[in-house]
């Protein structure tokens, strides 16, 4: 008489099983724990902290900067030959290019509007409107510098 199915399997191969099944279980489990991980160590390289008043700093330097920034500009293009209403262009130009990259690094968008350069008796005047981004918020801040022509 041969044996049913129930008799034959081996008692011990059940928790041979079970024990196969709760190390694959705990295994996942420490995966898991080690993607989590990682996602969250990934997110330490991101060049801002999202919770910071970046677009606050970032305005009051661009405030505090502009002037001295764009005068510097203007005098080493003079300085390498150009006119004065051509170097004034020219620096708010590349002013411009550099806040976009410096915007990126802080984690703010930085753009320079309405750019302008005039001349008035021996008077430069450089104006723009800086609009400020972030995730959260804008800000737009109307800067001006003045320059003597010599």
């Amino acid at each position: 008489m041969r044996k049913s199915a129930l008799e034959r399997r081996d008692p011990h191969s059940s928790e041979s099983a079970q024990m196969l099944l709760a190390a694959g279980m705990v295994l996942l489990m420490s995966l898991l724990s080690m993607a989590v991980y990682g996602v969250k160590l990934a997110g330490l390289g991101s060049p801002h902290d999202s919770t910071d008043d970046a677009l606050i700093d970032v305005g009051g330097e661009l405030q505090r900067d502009f002037a001295p920034l764009i005068e510097e500009r203007v005098r080493e293009r003079v300085e390498a030959g150009m006119s004065w209403m051509d170097a004034a262009d020219s620096a708010l130009a590349a002013v411009h290019d550099d806040l976009l990259h410096h915007g990126e690094i802080r984690g703010v968008e930085i753009k320079l509007l309405d750019m302008q350069a005039t001349n008035n008796s021996g008077t430069l005047t450089l104006s723009a409107q800086a609009g400020l981004s972030d995730s959260k918020a804008m800000l737009e801040i109307p800067l001006s510098a003045e320059i003597s022509i010599e």
